[in-house]
């Protein structure tokens, strides 16, 4: 005769994932799934996706029905289980602009672009940790900066974003870390 198990025993030894986080785990592919089809075909074509799941995509972005559309995209949450969505998820993030690496990234060139701005010392501080940088263009660059600002009325700032995007390309070229 068989014995009954002890249901403490059997809660000890099941340990994957409850109905509840499965269920929520799929919401959220499916979520995703969304996210990608209102993306463009050229964004799509960068992610690392199985071409099943792109042709799902489009036949999804190709149809008007209410309930068609519903299914599809059912379709493209079951598919997607097989698929790294963390890894397109954090591509997406960064095309919207979400990344909070990238946000912190941008923060520290707007405070670097600010203290060049704003003090001397600190643009000669910053030629000598960048030797490849050209002086000339940077200080042309600040003193532009400065004119727009003190301008009345003031000018729309040109220089001032010509200026982020020369310490965005220094800093992808030299390929500095992020540590201040």
């Amino acid at each position: 005769m068989q014995e009954n198990p002890d249901p403490k025993d059997a809660e000890s030894i099941y340990d994957g994932p409850s109905k509840s986080q499965l269920k929520r785990d799929s919401h959220a592919l499916q979520e995703l799934g969304k996210k990608l089809v209102a993306l463009p075909a050229e964004k799509l074509n960068t992610l690392p996706l199985p071409e099943r799941l792109l042709i799902e995509i489009a036949e999804a972005q190709r149809i008007r029905s209410h309930e068609g559309k519903r299914r599809q995209m059912q379709l493209i949450g079951k598919i997607m289980r097989d698929v790294d969505g963390a890894a397109i998820q954090k591509a997406i993030d960064g095309w919207e602009g979400k990344s909070a690496e990238e946000t912190a990234h941008f923060h520290r060139l707007e405070r670097q672009r600010q203290q060049l701005i704003d003090n001397d010392d600190v643009l000669t501080a910053y030629l000598q940790e960048h030797p490849t940088v050209d002086a000339q263009q940077l200080r042309t660059l600040i003193r532009n900066v400065r004119k727009e600002q003190a301008a009345q009325p003031p000018r729309p700032p040109k220089y001032f974003r010509e200026l982020f995007q020369l310490l965005k390309q220094q800093h992808t070229d030299t390929g500095e870390s992020d540590d201040e």
